[in-house]
């Protein structure tokens, strides 16, 4: 059973980008995906061979509502699944689908073809505006102009390390799929509304998993800046 719905790529409301992205102002990629979809491999590969770029931080979000199709994603999470109905939202979607690829919060493809998410980077660069993120021993510092609506801060924890997994059921059953930067937490720190402002970082709860900080205009808005910890 195929629930991925091709799509062409949507671009709302981005100006013309100046590219500025590098590694301190990385473009933020993030894949949505299960591992009972038979179309994500595609994307995931793609997603994948971006990931080592200093100026990409590539995210995967395993979502949950293929887990009732024959395969249970075994790193899905409901929040994952409830930040892609926002951007959902965001972009005026009627509804989820995978796999898709969301960039910079402003731009979203499926990913499949080649080159495809190369475009969509270059469209929705959001140059070198934006707060700025410091991030020192156990906290983050956020300072900049106040933006026009409050922000969220978020802590994403990631597992950067390839993870091969075998697939027993589903549209992909008898396959074994790689994994490459899993979110295992996403962890909101609080608002930000200009200024300066601190906010702690709790203790990891596993280890080995790298950390990322995303300041974001509202649930399924623009990401605004973003740093890795």
């Amino acid at each position: 059973m195929i629930r991925s719905i091709v799509l062409a790529s949507v671009l709302v409301g981005v100006a013309t980008p100046t590219f500025a992205a590098d590694a301190a102002h990385p473009t933020v990629v993030e894949l949505f995906q299960s591992q009972g979809c038979s179309s994500c491999p595609p994307a995931n590969a793609n997603v994948m061979a971006l990931s080592g770029r200093p100026d990409i931080l590539a995210l995967s979000f395993q979502v949950t509502y293929w887990d009732q199709l024959g395969w249970k994603d075994t790193f899905a999470s409901p929040q994952y699944t409830a930040r892609q109905w926002d951007y959902a939202r965001g972009l005026r979607h009627d509804n989820v689908f995978t796999p898709q690829v969301v960039i910079n919060g402003r731009a979203d493809v499926v990913g499949v073809r080649p080159g495809e998410i190369e475009g969509a980077v270059a469209r929705a660069d959001r140059g070198s505006t934006g707060p700025s993120i410091d991030i020192n021993g156990g906290r983050v510092t956020i300072a900049g102009p106040a933006p026009a609506t409050p922000a969220q801060v978020w802590l994403v924890r990631y597992d950067p390390n390839i993870v091969q997994v075998p697939i027993r059921r589903g549209e992909n059953g008898g396959r074994t799929l790689p994994h490459k930067n899993v979110v295992r937490s996403l962890t909101r720190l609080g608002d930000w509304s200009g200024a300066t402002k601190g906010y702690a970082l709790p203790t990891p709860d596993a280890s080995g998993l790298k950390s990322a900080i995303l300041v974001q205009a509202g649930p399924g808005g623009a990401i605004l800046a973003a740093a890795r910890g």
